[in-house]
């Protein structure tokens, strides 16, 4: 896990009303813009001759598998078992989907401050800023990060069924296609959708600035963090003259009347 990460923001109430409140939002994966995120099917893994063995062998010696259910598995074919098995496995996963769907909640990093397209999408249309956190601090510390792939990820049935354990479940929602794979994305998990979570405001180390944003934006994020961490570094952008690229030069903030006291505007 990077021992920093990024969270890019668009300029508005909301954004301003999160972060003086000091405070992520975990929002529904059902308003994702990739029509994959978070509604994949739950792929079964077709199982093996000697994983089913494996799965009677393992009803049979439990206790808590009912006698007639042991006498089924027991006289069932492989054929006949592996279409049980999976077409039991994938209802559950199903289920499991739903219900991931419709109550938990997400919220999205980065683990780079300086993509374009990120900036584009994310960051207000170059006009919005940049929230970089450290890992060291929950919620942050308890990321998952994203798995890029041109294959649907399929989850191992006799695995799920036998420990009764559908972890497996997270990597459905942690798996995106290769054409995303330029957001670098970690993710926080929370149970409830539409929850605001509160961070230490240590947590917070710095906020990056494109150089696009207006002033009296930048003044009030700034304002904002002010009055709450006196060692969040600001940092503001400038574009490259020589390659399609942003760079970020820290700067020390003084806000307009401070500024206007000590004579240094009229």
């Amino acid at each position: 896990m990077p021992e920093i990460i990024y969270k890019y923001e668009s300029f508005s109430a909301q954004s301003l009303k999160n972060l003086k409140a000091q405070s992520i939002y975990f929002g529904s994966p059902l308003g994702f813009n990739d029509p994959y995120d978070c509604a994949l099917s739950a792929g079964i893994a077709i199982p093996t001759d000697e994983e089913l063995d494996t799965l009677k062998s393992e009803y049979q010696n439990s206790n808590s598998v009912p006698e007639n259910v042991k006498k089924q598995f027991a006289e069932t074919g492989h054929d006949k078992l592996r279409d049980i098995v999976v077409r039991s496995t994938h209802k559950i996963l199903e289920s499991h989907a739903r219900d991931f769907l419709k109550t938990r909640g997400v919220s999205c990093f980065s683990e780079c401050n300086d993509d374009l397209l990120m900036w584009s999408h994310y960051g207000g249309k170059y006009k919005g800023f940049c929230l970089a956190f450290s890992t060291k601090f929950e919620p942050f510390s308890k990321m998952v990060k994203v798995k890029y792939t041109r294959t649907m990820p399929k989850i191992n049935a006799i695995k799920a069924l036998l420990n009764d354990n559908f972890d497996e479940m997270l990597d459905l929602f942690c798996t995106k296609s290769k054409s995303w794979e330029y957001e670098k994305e970690w993710r926080c998990m929370h149970e409830q959708a539409g929850t605001l979570y509160t961070y230490e405001a240590d947590a917070l180390e710095s906020v990056y600035f494109w150089p696009d944003i207006d002033s009296n934006s930048l003044e009030i994020v700034c304002l904002i963090l002010a009055g709450q961490n006196q060692n969040v570094r600001f940092w503001r952008g400038n574009r490259s003259q020589e390659r399609f690229e942003v760079i970020f030069e820290e700067f020390t903030y003084t806000s307009y009347l401070e500024a206007k006291r000590r004579g240094r505007v009229t």
